[in-house]
């Protein structure tokens, strides 16, 4: 396909969500990661000038207690030939345990949200995402190398409340942020989002970090939960979208009547228009060298782990400039 429809000439659901479905033909799975092609790992690699590496994900111990009631990793080595916890040993192995693949930094794959109850990406069923439909490993199996893009709105997000509070940001804070950094998106970018979210929970203290695990007390900067996001970042062209906010959009979602669809943009992102989202990424440094040296783009790798069937996985990820 050489051109994809504008965003006003998608179809609707009942509920009025915009979907994609069948744009890539009945049995894709990956969506607009069909955007990323080997001409745009190319381009990314064009946009390596210096070397600089900047790897994109926290530590996988950072965010504690887990959000969303997910458990939280505990890092076990052991020894080789049965020595036991502590003794001098010739070799040493580790394990995750209760290792949850969306509790760091994280993608969500397209089997994550549906656009509708057990009506997932391409009309996907539970069953379906289950058995092996919409999962990370198709994605896995093909890679991520493309150019990305970098727009840093974490001193409106200061201005405005902080990244631990709800603040909401628009398609026009986006749109803002790309024209004062000078970046051209284009058709299979990668668009990376850096609100300050990673850097501000690591400082605060637990009592803090126990209300932003709390699903019913958790708030965090994030898209707005509007149509005119999911319009700007449909025609932008991009392949996904990654920030380092915990859930890519305004926490807590909305609920209710007149809500529906876009008071929870992860229906529409991902169930919708087949948008992989990436989130708690380690946006900080990167940013801070984008606005040192005024370039905002860079070579964007991922190497999501090959788990059949998975929701999600660690990011994995690298941004090269």
């Amino acid at each position: 396909m050489t051109a994809l429809p504008r965003y006003a000439e998608l179809e609707r659901t009942a509920e009025g969500a915009p979907v994609a479905w069948g744009l890539w033909g009945d049995e894709d799975d990956i969506g607009r990661m069909h955007l990323i092609t080997p001409e745009k790992a190319v381009e990314g690699a064009r946009a390596v000038r210096k070397g600089a590496v900047f790897p994109l994900d926290i530590p996988i111990d950072l965010v504690d207690p887990a959000f969303f009631g997910r458990g939280s990793t505990r890092h076990v080595t052991e020894g080789h030939l049965g020595a036991s916890e502590g003794e001098p040993s010739l070799g040493l192995d580790d394990k995750l345990d209760d290792f949850y693949l969306q509790s760091a930094s994280q993608w969500d794959s397209l089997g994550h949200v549906g656009c509708a109850f057990d009506r997932y990406w391409n009309g996907r069923t539970t069953r379906e995402v289950r058995g092996g439909r919409n999962t990370i490993d198709h994605v896995a199996a093909r890679g991520i190398a493309t150019r990305g893009v970098l727009v840093d709105v974490a001193d409106l997000v200061t201005e405005r409340g902080g990244p631990g509070a709800s603040v909401p940001i628009t398609a026009d804070d986006l749109e803002a942020a790309r024209r004062r950094a000078g970046a051209e998106v284009r058709s299979g970018d990668i668009l990376v989002i850096h609100t300050g979210y990673v850097e501000w929970y690591a400082r605060q203290a637990r009592e803090v970090r126990e209300q932003q695990a709390d699903g019913d007390r958790i708030t965090a900067v994030g898209l707005a939960h509007e149509e005119a996001v999911a319009e700007y970042v449909w025609d932008l062209g991009v392949a996904a979208i990654a920030s380092d906010a915990p859930a890519a959009e305004v926490w807590p979602i909305e609920a209710g009547p007149g809500a529906t669809p876009f008071g929870f943009l992860h229906r529409v992102l991902i169930g919708g228009l087949g948008l992989m989202l990436g989130e708690l990424w380690n946006t900080g440094p990167l940013a801070r060298d984008c606005a040192a040296d005024g370039v905002h783009e860079f070579l964007l790798t991922s190497a999501p782990l090959h788990v059949p069937r998975g929701i999600g996985s660690p990011a994995n990820a690298l941004a090269v400039k």
